[in-house]
């Protein structure tokens, strides 16, 4: 029986997280080729380590990101704003957010897992201004130095649960399939968020059985 319910808040929660990065292409200017392509040139000269998943476990600031960031593209390109350019063009997925919202009313115990950038708190926490009613927990991997698909975040978001709550109780729900097939290699049920229908669909089906 599933008794808790552990959801991601980019692109499951909100818009797809690629409209807002097309938003920021239109006004920086900067293709998303060559965004990959810089953040691979960081990765490359730091052995390895994506430049992004230090960020999201809060080893590297925004500002010393960017600049890299900015340093590896060249040129006049100025990165300054992003997460707020990013942020403006992100929205709630109101659908997901009030199945969360009824799921909880049902008793199940609820949270939040995201991999986010500690400077961004604010922003992503002012998209879902009631997420504390419905989240009794929130793991954010800026603030406890581990991100999905890292095995080690998704047993703490479980530990941080309490009242016996085990891997095996718990739904996932995530837009990333990577980070779906570690949920289930934990023991989880995982639903690969696609769309609100689909996954709506999908998780009532799950808490249902």
């Amino acid at each position: 029986m599933i008794r808790a319910v552990v959801c991601d808040f980019g692109g499951v929660l909100t818009s797809p997280l690629v409209g807002s990065f097309m938003k920021f292409q239109e006004h920086s200017g900067v293709s998303l080729e060559q965004l990959g392509a810089a953040m691979a040139k960081l990765a490359e000269e730091s052995d390895g380590q994506h430049p992004l998943f230090a960020l999201e476990k809060g080893e590297l600031s925004e500002a010393e990101f960017l600049r890299r960031l900015e340093d590896a593209l060249g040129g006049d390109v100025s990165l300054e704003g992003f997460g707020e350019r990013y942020f403006e063009h992100l929205h709630p997925n109101e659908e997901m957010i009030g199945e969360m919202r009824r799921l909880r009313e049902r008793g199940l115990r609820m949270a939040l897992l995201t991999n986010n950038v500690r400077e961004w708190e604010p922003l992503w926490r002012a998209k879902l201004p009631d997420i504390d009613e419905i989240f009794e927990v929130i793991v954010d991997s800026a603030f406890v130095g581990m991100r999905k698909p890292e095995p080690g975040i998704y047993e703490l978001t479980v530990e941080r649960l309490g009242d016996g709550v085990a891997a095996a109780d718990c739904l996932f729900v995530d837009d990333i399939e990577a980070n779906c097939e570690m949920a289930t290699e934990l023991g989880m049920t995982a639903v690969h968020f696609r769309d609100a229908a689909q996954a709506i669909a999908e998780i009532e089906a799950a808490v249902s059985s």
